[in-house]
């Protein structure tokens, strides 16, 4: 993808996966029992690449750097947006790309306790991103239209379909 012009490629990105989001999410809606094949190469999908990347990139987290060292900052000025999208985009075609353990730190609770906070890898964090904007209307689609999402909802609570589901795509 041609990220020259960052603010005309983000809004056709955005524009691309807001479509590809509804029509999932409309196949899911219509069809519970459907199976979803080939989510993957949505996830390696340039523009699910750009708007995770545009995601990660505004959240405040993006200062903080995993094992590897780079922020998102760096990462801009270093790599640049678009030769690290192509590459984490060519490591996912060819399925080499693996996520690097966290790095994890101590951080004080409001009770004066401490607990660990692990901090991923920029490339981790858009792969987990794209991977949310591909899930995020399949599983919506088995909740509850108001908002009660964990809270279950007669039968079956939602926590069960979202695991259904999980199930259904480990064994795509």
């Amino acid at each position: 993808m041609n990220t020259r012009d960052p603010e005309m490629a983000l809004h056709w990105a955005e524009r691309r996966v807001l479509e590809i989001q509804t029509k999932l999410h409309r196949w899911a809606t219509g069809d519970p029992h459907r199976r979803f094949d080939d989510l993957f190469n949505l996830v390696a999908d340039p523009a699910f690449l750009l708007v995770a990347w545009d995601r990660v990139r505004s959240n405040k987290g993006s200062r903080t750097a995993g094992v590897d060292g780079k922020t998102a900052r760096y990462i801009e000025t270093a790599t640049g947006v678009e030769v690290f999208l192509d590459q984490l985009r060519h490591q996912l075609k060819l399925r080499s790309f693996r996520p690097v353990p966290v790095r994890e730190r101590m951080i004080p609770k409001t009770n004066g306790k401490m607990r660990r906070l692990g901090i991923p890898t920029t490339a981790d964090r858009v792969v987990q991103a794209a991977l949310k904007l591909v899930l995020e209307p399949i599983f919506e689609a088995d909740c509850a239209p108001r908002g009660a999402a964990f809270t279950g909802r007669g039968e079956r609570p939602c926590r069960a379909l979202v695991a259904a589901r999980a199930w259904k795509l480990e064994t795509a």
